[in-house]
């Protein structure tokens, strides 16, 4: 029988909702529960395409003797750490603390008034790998509710003192009112050293197993190479970049990346995609192709975004939110090693026995064996579960001209073979059982999906896809802008939903939409888009900003179930709402020539000081705003007719030159200025060809319209490296 998540939109509620616990959604009903029947709470926080959540789910949650003293003992909620960030962090925050750790599954114990007395992450069903069973640890929470419910009401006082002077500590240098300047300089390169100290010269990226693809600190790297002039910082990136790309970390049929390596050498993946990550990726790849003149990192970044538009597209123009990492085993179709059809396991949908890969390719099998490191035990270097037993994970293992070298062959037909067998694989793939798609749409994610899709269209003007990036990206912001969308109340919404459902946005989802909008700005010169981020930064500020000590709260403080209202200086998985905001206020600044967005911006870099060069792994992206911050700051500005050969001639210009300090506007026609940028009035394309006027804050430089003479302006204004790694 199905219990009360059965009516949940949440898809990873709707996992549970066979489950023989009788859980309860977040909400009153099971606070008054709690409270009526003077029970502790037990929540339980995950996601639906979290690994570890699903074992424990099937361990644990399936099991009846479980159930029985959940339900007995305990009032059990479950909660989407996708939908609630906010509830989320509060007790992230519990469990670091106390425990030193954090992750998913989260289990908390709480009392009836929801303050938190114990926590961890996943439990096994059966005491092992130093951890106790949940059958233990809900006897002990069990008994001591019952026989020494002071202790237990006391302890979770005092924590939820402590966590509230943690909440209102100091960061990073955060002198309160009294605030110190702006960083200088200084701080970035001290961010560039601390990075260095972490980088893995071998493998690249930094420090050791399980590695992330954190993209903002790849993002601070390039544009503080640029700022500084310090081409280390460059080159950890691009090698990083490199090392993912060719690893086992990026799917090298379908495209994209999965979310993490579990090994130092990107070889095996966790095989869960989200959608943030080819978005941030797509952003860092972007950034590397133009820093480096290097065409490898826009491929990379191309193939990504053809994987979004086909597996995470959603109907009405907005993206899905994940893949999962599991999925059923496929039936075998050559002789070979395999596991019973129908087993879910990690990573199923992407890996090949030898024999599968010599029997659906052939004569082109050596190559392909060669390339992607295919043997006939299988190649996985780590195998913590035990799932990859006689399977391959594809990786790049020999170039091209290594295979052409050792075979005879040339490289045309080596990569004529390659490109054949990819095409044939991902067929044969496609007829798997595929993995778990999440389809909840947010706010957030699609904001930076958004500027991935926005800025690939401004920056590979010479593709014949740009036009479609273009578009992805307009019909998702078109739909963020109906879907989430409360124009009654003013508000944006985390996810499509009304009444109980409604969510409202985050600071984070806020902060997300505008840089994807700006983006969409700066790449077509539609004025909606513009007029839109400025609406919401209005409304942002209004319901997050902190006027007193500068920075950004991560929720409104309005919901009295959450505990604690935070600010989150953290850019993790997803930059923080504060990262994303002094972005998105500086390029407004410059676009709009406005002090009040620079102020913000400015109040927020105080907070820190000159700390903030002390924290670079902790906080990267807003570190990557700083050394735009003091970038030289220029205003590019491309007048003429769309599509016209001689606006498409300055466009490729501009594309070339790594300038992180610019912003760009392009002017149809012969120009019609947003209401906001009044100071493009006079801009229009001259002579009857494209114009191009490069500015800097707000002095403009004499319209050219011949593309040598705009690459000279940009060279000597901006001064751009190329970075040569």
């Amino acid at each position: 029988m199905a219990n009360r998540l059965a009516d949940a939109e949440s898809p990873y509620l709707l996992q549970h909702a066979d489950n023989p616990v009788d859980w309860y959604p977040w909400g009153d009903e099971a606070f008054a529960k709690a409270r009526q029947d003077d029970k502790p709470i037990f929540l339980s926080i995950g996601y639906s395409t979290c690994h570890w959540c699903h074992v424990m789910a099937h361990e644990s949650f399936e099991d009846p003797r479980v159930a029985e003293v959940l339900n007995r003992d305990f009032v059990s909620i479950k909660l989407d750490r996708e939908e609630r960030p906010d509830v989320d962090r509060v007790y992230m925050l519990f469990v670091q603390a106390t425990t030193g750790a954090g992750g998913w599954p989260m289990s908390v114990w709480l009392t009836p008034d929801l303050r938190p007395f114990l926590g961890g992450t996943y439990f096994p069903p059966e005491s092992r790998w130093g951890r106790p069973s949940f059958l233990d640890v809900l006897a002990e929470v069990s008994r001591a509710w019952r026989t020494d419910r002071k202790k237990v009401a006391g302890s979770a006082s005092n924590i939820l003192d402590r966590l509230r002077q943690i909440a209102g500590a100091d960061r990073a240098g955060d002198a309160g009112p009294a605030r110190a300047p702006v960083a200088g300089l200084d701080a970035v390169r001290a961010g560039v050293a601390a990075f260095a100290a972490a980088f893995d010269a071998r493998h690249g990226g930094f420090g050791g197993a399980p590695k992330f693809p954190r993209p903002a600190e790849l993002v601070f790297l390039l544009q503080a190479s640029a700022v500084v002039g310090d081409a280390r910082a460059a080159s950890m990136a691009a090698q990083s970049l490199r090392a993912m790309a060719v690893g086992g970390l990026r799917d090298h049929l379908g495209g994209g990346f999965h979310r993490y390596s579990v090994d130092a050498e990107w070889r095996v993946p966790h095989f869960e995609k989200m959608l943030y990550d080819q978005a941030q990726l797509t952003l860092a790849y972007l950034e590397a192709a133009q820093a480096t003149g290097e065409a490898f990192f826009a491929t990379i970044a191309e193939d990504t975004l053809d994987y979004v538009l086909r597996d995470l597209a959603a109907p009405g123009g907005a993206f899905y939110s994940a893949e999962d990492a599991d999925s059923e085993s496929p039936p075998s179709s050559v002789p070979g090693p395999t596991v019973e059809h129908g087993e879910k396991r990690e990573g199923a949908f992407y890996v090949w026995t030898a024999a599968e890969i010599d029997g659906i390719l052939g004569d082109d099998a050596p190559i392909v064996r060669r390339r992607f490191g295919i043997e006939d035990d299988g190649n996985a270097p780590a195998d913590p579960q035990g799932e990859f037993r006689g399977q391959n994970l594809l990786y790049v293992a020999q170039s091209v001209e290594d295979i052409a070298a050792r075979t005879g062959q040339s490289s045309e037909d080596v990569a004529g073979v390659l490109a054949r067998a990819r095409e044939t694989l991902f067929d044969v793939r496609e007829g798997r059982p595929r993995p778990h798609r999440d389809e909840k749409v947010i706010a957030a994610w699609n904001g930076l999906m958004i500027a991935a899709f926005a800025r690939a269209g401004r920056q590979l003007v010479s593709s014949p896809r740009r036009d479609e990036w273009l578009e992805a990206a307009r019909r998702a912001a078109a739909a963020v802008d109906t879907t989430l969308w409360d124009g009654a109340r003013r508000r944006l919404l985390r996810r499509p939903g009304a009444g109980e459902a409604r969510i409202d946005a985050f600071a984070e989802d806020y902060a997300a939409v505008i840089w994807g909008y700006l983006e969409l700005f700066e790449s077509t010169g539609e004025a909606r888009w513009l007029d839109r981020a400025i609406e919401l930064t209005e409304i942002q500020t209004e319901l997050f900003f902190d006027e007193h000590d500068g920075g950004w709260f991560s929720t409104t403080g309005d919901d009295a179930a959450v505990l604690l209202r935070l600010k989150e200086d953290y850019d993790g998985a997803e930059p923080s709402a504060a990262s994303v905001a002094v972005r998105n206020l500086i390029t407004l600044g410059r676009l709009t020539g406005r002090g009040s967005y620079l102020d913000r911006a400015r109040a927020t870099f105080e907070r820190y000081g000159d700390g903030l060069g002390n924290v670079a792994r902790v906080m990267p992206f807003m570190l990557a705003n700083l050394a735009r911050w003091h970038a030289r700051p220029l205003e590019v500005v491309i007048a003429g007719t769309a599509g016209s050969p001689d606006r498409a001639a300055l466009e490729a210009v501009l594309a070339r030159q790594y300038l992180p300090g610019a912003v760009t506007v392009r002017v149809e026609g012969e120009g019609r200025a947003p209401a906001a940028l009044p100071w493009l009035a006079s801009m229009a394309a001259r002579g009857g060809r494209a114009t191009a006027y490069v500015c800097q804050e707000f002095a403009c430089r004499e319209p050219v319209s011949d593309p040598d003479a705009f690459e000279r302006q940009l060279k000597d204004a901006g001064d751009p490296k190329r970075i040569v790694v």
